[in-house]
């Protein structure tokens, strides 16, 4: 995984001995192989509505169709929550949370403190994915600081589409395109489908999991950002490999991915509430 900032040691412990995905470098090194990545082409997008949590990135995200006075929604990865790594075939719904984000204005700067009241979902089996309902309405947000909620799209993303990688938690963007779509990615455990893979100048590293992948036209979130292949194994923890409609095994090394996040829209009801059992909603149930 594209590395929440646990430390191996933490991560052995978490997940058994020999299952440790998504080890980062440490900060210092992490800050120094970012900097190249923030080209002038990411200056179209800004940190508005973005979000550090403690050990990864995200974004405060809304439907279309989400009302003013509706819980704000966080958008980060499964492999971010706090409880730690969902185990394949694991869905968590509706779980208590206290978890705090820093959110961002245009900047990168941090203007305030959102809280969450509960994981509303959160898994890596099929994607890789948590979404926190806040205790602030999208509209208390906005009349705070000043701050809209990104838009999450509501369509399968193309390939060739230009988009940023916003990370609230090192405060740097990465600029490429959306190189294609792989009909499951493979890491240790975990499999997931109709992942992003980018060009490769979206280097991510460890600290942007769960950042918001936006579509430089129109401003949107198509996808999380979420892993990439660190040293050219196959299929292994840190180190996803591609597998086709025929089984046909490809690695790529260097090469980062995300998960789509259109098809979470039909997922979420009335009063912005995680509904799996809505028309159109393919998110895993528990």
């Amino acid at each position: 995984m594209n590395k929440p900032l646990v430390g191996a040691f933490l991560a052995a412990l978490l997940l058994g001995a020999g299952v440790a995905p998504a080890v980062a470098a440490e900060p210092a090194q992490q800050a120094q192989e970012a900097a190249p990545e923030a080209g002038p082409e990411a200056k179209a997008v800004t940190f508005a509505g973005t979000v550090a949590l403690s050990n990864c990135s995200g974004s405060v995200v809304r439907t279309p169709d989400a009302a003013p006075t509706d819980p704000a929604l966080v958008l980060s990865n499964g492999h971010c929550l706090e409880s730690g790594f969902p185990g394949p075939g694991e869905v968590i719904v509706d779980q208590p949370s206290s978890r705090t984000f820093t959110l961002l204005n245009a900047s990168g700067s941090g203007v305030g403190t959102l809280k969450a009241s509960k994981i509303a979902y959160g898994t890596m089996t099929d994607t890789d994915l948590s979404l926190y309902e806040t205790t602030s309405t999208y509209q208390q947000i906005e009349d705070s600081y000043g701050i809209q909620a990104l838009e999450l799209e509501t369509a399968h993303p193309t390939a060739g589409t230009a988009i940023t990688v916003a990370s609230g938690y090192w405060k740097r963007t990465y600029s490429c395109d959306i190189d294609g779509f792989v009909h499951q990615l493979k890491e240790g455990r975990w499999t997931w489908k109709d992942s992003v893979r980018y060009t490769p100048e979206c280097r991510t590293i460890g600290g942007t999991s769960g950042s918001p992948v936006i579509d430089d036209a129109t401003g949107k979130v198509v996808a999380v950002n979420n892993t990439g292949n660190e040293s050219g194994q196959e299929c292994t923890d840190n180190n996803p490999c591609e597998v086709d409609e025929n089984g046909n095994v490809t690695v790529r090394e260097g090469i980062n991915y995300a998960q789509q996040t259109y098809n979470m829209v039909p997922c979420i009801g009335a009063g912005s509430k995680i509904d799996l059992d809505r028309e159109g909603c393919g998110l895993p149930k528990p």
